[in-house]
């Protein structure tokens, strides 16, 4: 294990790891790979790219990106150019694209070519935004720069800016209680730390080959799939999709993975699967390099820990976080005790608590302290004081904390639906479905699934005289939201329930579901 170092940000590791160990492969796409070396050279040319753009420390810069060796070189350039990076879920709609943009104040947006057009159309629209750059080379848009062109030019900034502990690494966007994104600040101390606790926790260190098959721009995956080998000077392996997967079963065993990250749909689908020959065989290391298996970003049911297991013989581990906290906060140790159910022990550096809500049953609202906890909400003074009081982090989660100090989620204080560890919040999906002309009212909820953890059911009134189907609603959905945030059924109905005061009563809609 790499002993805990007093680096002061995420660039610092970078030519720690590029000076001690310039010829190891960092990170494996495919047949390409890159070394420390080689990633620390390609970031600074491009920093120099992005400070001849016009970028100088404090801006932002937008990543809507694919998972892909280039997310992670412009991260870094963003960082040496002392910019603050601002990574985009690529599966949503251009105009939540564009909210974000347009909220985080982004200077620079860095694609893929396939959304170039796109990217223009919101140069035209964004004050702040002022120039768009992507890969391969875009050569029918003159107006947009080329990622590579600009790396061949080899010219790295007049100065490698070095961040401080407290400055802004990320800005990364989760739902809040508005239903409008909010972005988390997240700091160079929030990522170290965090990576310092995960790396104790699993016992990473320099042998580490951690698959990335998890959407860079999540909290989770950029943490614990690309920091964790990071910080160890490890490797990863970095996937786009897990489609088809027989070739992220080929990958895992020809890179030699150690650490397989998923989400609890992928490991319910690797739990029925048929099991390939080399996961079979845990003792046989020189076979089997797969060490531990970590399932985050959603519940993980106890029968999937069980059946898992059962089968593959190799250890699954369940872990709680949030974005705010960087995103890690719980993990079951690898080392001693494991409780199905629970998701596990706080991190070391990491103190939680619960606030009372029923106190005969033990369960409250899960609390959160330690250097993991994110800075504020990005020009959300408000709602970064509700969201954290006395330097304690209130998740929304309600929780209990047994008597050896394992956490168990019982619930959600919030109405988010967490859909394949993505974040749906009700208020988004019925503020669109209210934009349909033939709609009166609407109730979104959540409803257990099998796959995706959970997904969102939609009860809508019609207008009076009003006739429309489910696969109007549907295709009106799909093209304002991303697809995670469609609702899974639709149901017509001619009143919805509700109180003394006319407010929807989405808790017996909830029950309805819940069946």
């Amino acid at each position: 294990m790499r002993v805990k170092s007093n680096w002061q940000n995420l660039l610092e590791i970078l030519a720690e790891n590029a000076r001690k160990y310039p010829d190891k492969v960092f990170i494996i796409y495919g047949r390409k790979k890159i070394t420390f070396k080689q990633l620390d050279n390609l970031s600074s040319w491009l920093a120099g790219g992005f400070e001849r753009a016009g970028i100088s420390p404090g801006d932002k810069i937008s990543l809507w990106l694919y998972n892909c060796p280039e997310f992670v070189i412009a991260y870094f350039a963003g960082l040496k150019a002392g910019a603050c990076i601002v990574p985009i879920n690529d599966m949503l709609k251009p105009q939540e694209v564009k909210h974000i943009i347009e909220d985080s104040r982004s200077k620079l947006l860095i694609t893929s070519i396939d959304k170039v057009e796109t990217a223009l159309s919101f140069e035209a629209q964004v004050p702040s935004l002022e120039g768009v750059i992507s890969f391969p080379d875009a050569r029918t848009f003159y107006k947009v720069g080329s990622l590579y062109r600009i790396m061949k030019k080899k010219q790295p900034p007049s100065r490698i800016y070095s961040p401080g502990p407290e400055d802004t690494a990320s800005i990364i966007y989760t739902s809040g209680t508005t239903g409008k994104p909010k972005g988390a600040c997240l700091t160079h101390r929030n990522f170290i730390s965090n990576v310092s606790d995960c790396v104790y926790a699993i016992n990473s260190s320099r042998r580490e080959t951690i698959i990335c098959i998890l959407p860079l721009f999540h909290s989770f995956a950029f943490t614990v799939c690309l920091l964790i080998p990071l910080y160890v000077a490890g490797k990863t392996v970095i996937m786009r999709s897990l489609s088809p997967f027989k070739r992220v079963l080929r990958t895992v065993f020809n890179n030699r993975v150690s650490v397989f990250v998923g989400v609890p749909s992928l490991f319910n689908i690797l739990k029925q699967a048929k099991v390939p020959w080399f996961l079979r065989l845990p003792l046989v290391r020189k076979i089997n390099p797969v060490r531990v298996c970590i399932s985050g970003a959603a519940a993980l049911p106890k029968e999937t820990i069980y059946a898992f297991e059962k089968r593959t013989k190799i250890p699954l581990i369940e872990g709680y976080g949030l974005t705010e906290a960087s995103p890690v906060v719980s993990l079951n140790p690898l080392r001693g005790r494991r409780k199905p159910g629970s998701v596990g022990l706080p991190l070391r550096s990491v103190q939680v608590k619960i606030s009372p809500v029923q106190p005969k049953e033990g369960v409250g609202e899960l609390l959160v302290k330690g250097p993991n906890v994110m800075k504020e909400y990005f020009n959300m003074p408000l709602e970064t004081a509700e969201t954290i009081k006395g330097g304690w982090l209130y998740t929304g989660d309600l929780a209990s904390i047994d008597e050896d100090g394992y956490i168990y989620i019982v619930g959600r204080k919030k109405e988010m639906i967490n859909v394949r560890g993505f974040n749906v919040y009700p208020r988004e999906v019925e503020d669109v479905l209210y934009m349909h002309p033939d709609v009166k009212e609407v109730a979104v909820v959540g409803m257990p699934h099998p796959h995706k953890g959970e997904v969102p059911v939609a009860f809508i009134v019609l207008k009076q005289g009003r006739n429309v189907s489910t696969k109007d609603i549907l295709s009106f959905l799909r093209n304002n939201l991303a697809l995670y945030k469609v609702p899974f059924r639709i149901e017509f109905r001619n009143m919805l329930p509700k109180n003394a005061t006319g407010k929807i009563l989405k808790y017996v809609l909830a029950r309805e579901v819940q069946k």
